[in-house]
């Protein structure tokens, strides 16, 4: 048996590189974010301090950017719908808008869910260490999701990228999993990690692929001993277990971030930075230099107070001055111009904040921003946001919180990007090509060649807007027709029955019968309008 110490040992090899690299990148922006192994568990490790802030500003805002982007507040970047190949077979086509009403319904459903769980917070320290180290684990468990650091678990991918293999490696107090003090074979002292002691175990989680069912397996060890009731697993197409990779090289195990790409600049922009804070404090050093033959003792000179008067010539004294401003300039020129590289390639945007910032310069910067971004989206919505949404789905349609779908009818779609609106996208695409019917083919043409009572159902669902009730049916539609076409001939007759009053021919003085030809002729009326 081969115990899951043994493989994250042996597969800890192909992870060093990365892990060095990563410690580096962290080091020149959020020193904290990536360490060796398990060193900072308790925190008593000195970190080095970059001498800019500008790698850790780029960090952040990029993370929010992402954030926003993948997962928008109060705003689906997702919906449910379909299959088009399944409409007509399956479904009536006319009863889309009804489906639609449906799914954005469940859509609701799913953004209540991920909004009353902390899965944002996990996500964006997930998205940190993807920029800085290029890679994250996190775990879908049923108490919300876990992050793993890169320093945290190991993987095997075979040649075409997928998992093979992941093993975590944590630090857990003994009592919390009821062990005994360990074997100093299998657990000596490390006295390079700070973080481990008797009362800590190393508790290991490997993950595999069981190759007849397809299904995930995973369980835990500690001590080479599989602890009790950690064995679980599920379904290939719902794993919990979501390994991320910022960029990707054909080959590696693991992925490279956005500051391994830029980590040039990052290393100049700190060197310039501490030579200039140094030279500076330097520069602003004060010191007084006075001539040996002087009559002015250097002891009367440090200790006069401002404004004081002594004896002395001033051609004695001097200043020591450094004679550096000219190189302090090329060098914060040359600071400044990296700076603005870095923080253009981490999308740090500075958008005129003002009452004349028109729509499309925010349109472009959003262009701008979906075209530097748009790798990245693709990546990150195959290795998370499907498998994220599937894992969703499962949990609320086991909790009957949803109504199972058929996997073969319906398909959940990711709109990822910047600009993700999910259904909001929906009824941009409807006013758009309304719109542009009555710019080319007249007003006229939208009653000649649209269905309106579908378009208003689309439009409804495309916002997340329940319209039953809201919106009249087709039957009410025509009885509502008909009953103000009857009133408008009754109101017809009637003109014509009071025109015919005042014609001659029914003048009573002249004809005695003309008062009862009227009300033949207005009965007659009465009738037809019934």
């Amino acid at each position: 048996m081969i115990y899951a110490r043994e493989r994250y040992s042996k597969l800890s090899k192909g992870r060093t590189q990365f892990l060095e690299t990563a410690v580096e990148c962290s080091e020149l922006t959020l020193p904290y974010l990536v360490q060796h192994d398990l060193r900072n568990k308790s925190g008593s490790q000195k970190l080095t301090q970059p001498w800019q802030s500008v790698g850790a500003k780029a960090v952040v805002t990029l993370a929010a950017k992402l954030m926003l982007a993948m997962l928008p507040p109060q705003t689906s970047f997702f919906k449910i719908q379909v299959r088009d190949d399944k409409l007509g077979e399956e479904f009536d086509p006319q009863m889309k808008s009804e489906l639609d009403l449906s799914f954005s319904k469940m859509e609701r459903t799913i953004m209540d869910y991920i909004a009353a769980s902390s899965d944002r917070v996990v996500v964006h320290q997930a998205l940190k260490h993807l920029i800085v180290s290029g890679n994250a684990l996190i775990f879908m468990g049923k108490d919300g999701l876990k992050h793993f650091p890169l320093q945290r678990y190991v993987v095997e991918r075979d040649g075409n990228g997928n998992i093979i293999e992941i093993v975590t490696k944590e630090l857990i107090n003994r009592k919390v999993l009821g062990l005994e003090p360990p074997n100093p074979v299998l657990q000596p002292n490390d006295p390079n990690v700070s973080g481990s002691s008797e009362d800590d175990a190393e508790v290991y989680t490997c993950v595999k692929q069981d190759p007849s069912s397809g299904r995930w397996t995973w369980h835990q060890e500690a001590d080479d001993q599989i602890l009790p009731d950690s064995r679980s697993s599920a379904p290939k197409s719902a794993s919990p277990w979501l390994v991320l990779r910022f960029n990707t090289v054909d080959g590696e195990d693991y992925g490279r971030g956005r500051v391994e790409e830029f980590i040039g600049d990052l290393r100049s922009l700190d060197g310039l930075s501490q030579a200039l804070v140094e030279g500076s404090a330097v520069a602003a050093k004060v010191v007084f230099t006075v001539s040996p033959s002087a009559t002015t003792k250097p002891q009367t000179l440090s200790q006069a107070g401002n404004g004081a008067i002594i004896q002395g010539r001033p051609e004695d004294i001097g200043v020591v001055q450094v004679g550096k401003t000219a190189d302090f300039n090329t060098a914060q020129v040359l600071a400044q111009g990296i700076e603005k590289r870095i923080l253009d390639a981490f999308l740090v945007l500075n958008i005129r904040q003002s009452e004349r910032t028109t729509a499309e310069e925010v349109r472009l910067t959003q262009q701008e921003l979906e075209q530097q971004l748009g790798g990245i989206f693709s990546l990150l919505t195959v290795e998370f946001l499907t498998p994220y949404l599937n894992r969703i789905l499962l949990v609320l349609q086991r909790s009957g919180q949803i109504p199972k779908l058929p996997k073969d009818l319906t398909r959940v779609k990711i709109v990822a990007g910047i600009n993700a609106l999910g259904r909001g996208q929906d009824k941009e695409a409807l006013i758009q090509f309304i719109t542009t019917i009555a710019q080319t083919m007249g007003p006229e043409a939208i009653g000649q060649f649209l269905n309106t009572d579908e378009y208003v159902k689309r439009l409804a669902a495309a916002q997340g807007i329940d319209y039953l009730n809201l919106i009249k049916t087709q039957e009410q539609m025509q009885q509502e027709s008909q009953q103000q076409q009857q009133a408008a001939q009754q109101q017809e007759l009637l003109k014509q029955t009071g025109q015919l009053a005042s014609a001659p021919l029914f003048d009573p003085s002249k004809n005695p019968e003309a008062q009862e030809q009227l009300q033949q002729v207005a009965g007659i009326a009465q009738q037809q309008a019934q």
